[in-house]
């Protein structure tokens, strides 16, 4: 009976199916039988009840027997939270198949198939929500409580490669309450499977990869990074080969898809987590970022300058004098920026300590262009506030090196004179090229004549 959806589509299956509903009700009564074999009767007996499937989409279901099989799960679930012991190995198989009926289904389709366009972030959260979560939720409890409490020998013949297969596709589910859920569970079975953990890591990369270099959708990639994020947590050092890779080769082009908004945060604490453990790394992830930035998404210009800035507080110094240049020559474009947050974001930049101090050890080849961008703002910018702003940070800069600030004006200066100068010679070609055309055609007019036969 496991998997089998309820059908009523006629009144003698209907009336049968009711009955057996109300037995299984009166069997699990709290007046029950205590010994052994009675009590895993009655576990049986629930797990069966449970493995019947609703749709919540079929008018024909009935929603008194949706309640019961609701407080059944509920009722499992009070079992398996005993402080007793934990289940009988017998029932092991018996709750596996139950919950696989429930959990590992086909998902339905994206509510609008369209979702992968900006417009997704607008659409009605609800319109999201599994109506078959009432049950989900307490299935997912249960599968959590079995994984915690039941030995990892006995469980490993029911949890394998098929079986964490078909749970990792269940991040692709729209609802974001059974992927908080999957994700506890999926984690947890990392923990406690060592000897599944590279298994599990791969079928991880693979989603990734997918996402980023073919489908770009996916509404669970937040939540695998969330558990990338404990994952590199527990990574020894020095780090293994297979782990810098999967930094340079996953990590790091996720930053490239215009839904990078939609999990940046857990991405960002992924790379920190290398940077920390280590250092030398900094490099490599900065000039990958830089690699990635980009053109017209102002949310996500926004959101790399401060995992940038954050970056740049992990970095080993040893790195300052190499970073300097790209590093400042990207946030002063940034400040440049017409979009007035992006511009107001790399302003503040400038009160991170860290970021000054970096600064500070490539004076001579970033002020150029630090200077270039102050006063390219304050003389065009078209946001008032980002101009008094800029003044602010002109301030501190010229308090920094006040000679090498001014150094950079009278460089502005000579470069704008040069262009000017560069200006009149091409208007005074141009004017002598227009009036030898203009003499050339007065002393030959026929050469000008259009003749028509």
């Amino acid at each position: 009976m496991g998997g089998q959806k309820i059908s009523s589509a006629s009144s003698p299956e209907k009336m049968t199916l009711f009955r057996l509903f109300e037995q299984d009700r009166k069997f699990i009564s709290p007046g029950s039988p205590s010994s052994p074999t009675s009590a895993n009767e009655e576990i049986l007996a629930i797990i069966n009840h449970c493995s019947f499937i609703f749709t919540f989409n079929d008018s024909s279901e009935c929603s008194s027997q949706q309640e019961t099989k609701r407080l059944q799960l509920t009722r499992l679930l009070s079992i398996m939270k005993s402080p007793k012991k934990p289940p009988n190995e017998k029932l092991v198989g018996p709750l596996v198949s139950m919950i696989s009926a429930n959990i590992l289904r086909p998902l339905p389709p994206p509510a609008n198939p369209s979702s992968i366009s900006d417009m997704a972030d607008e659409e009605d959260p609800l319109s999201k929500l599994s109506p078959l979560w009432s049950h989900l939720q307490i299935v997912y409890e249960i599968l959590l409580r079995l994984v915690n409490t039941v030995d990892q020998r006995i469980l490993s013949e029911f949890i394998d490669h098929p079986f964490l297969l078909k749970l990792l596709a269940l991040f692709q589910s729209e609802d974001p309450r059974e992927r908080e859920s999957l994700k506890n569970v999926y984690h947890r079975i990392y923990t406690k499977f060592t000897s599944e953990r590279s298994f599990m890591r791969k079928s991880m990369k693979a989603v990734l990869l997918s996402y980023v270099f073919e489908t770009e959708k996916h509404p669970g990639i937040a939540e695998l990074l969330e558990i990338w994020g404990s994952i590199i947590n527990g990574f020894t050092v020095p780090l293994k080969e297979e782990h810098k890779l999967f930094l340079m080769r996953v990590l790091l082009p996720l930053h490239k898809t215009k839904e990078m908004h939609m999990y940046h945060r857990p991405l960002a604490y992924c790379i920190s987590q290398f940077v920390q453990k280590e250092p030398m790394l900094g490099g490599v992830i900065v000039r990958g970022i830089l690699r990635y930035w980009p053109v017209t998404n102002c949310q996500k210009e926004v959101l790399l300058i401060g995992e940038l800035e954050e970056l740049v507080e992990n970095l080993d110094p040893d790195q300052y004098r190499k970073l300097a240049s790209p590093l400042c020559t990207q946030i002063t474009k940034c400040i440049n920026s017409w979009n007035s947050q992006v511009a107001e974001r790399a302003l503040y930049v400038w009160n991170n300590e860290h970021f000054v101090k970096m600064a500070s050890t490539a004076m001579g080849e970033v002020f150029p262009i630090i200077v270039q961008g102050m006063e390219k703002n304050l003389k065009w910018h078209w946001s008032k506030s980002i101009r008094q702003l800029t003044e602010s940070v002109k301030v501190m800069l010229e308090e920094m090196d006040p000679a090498l600030y001014l150094k950079g004006l009278e460089e502005i200066r000579a470069k704008e004179s040069k262009a000017h100068q560069e200006d009149i010679k091409r208007k005074r070609k141009w004017e002598r090229i227009e009036l030898a055309a203009a003499q050339k055609q007065f002393l030959n007019p026929t050469q000008y004549l259009c003749v028509s036969h």
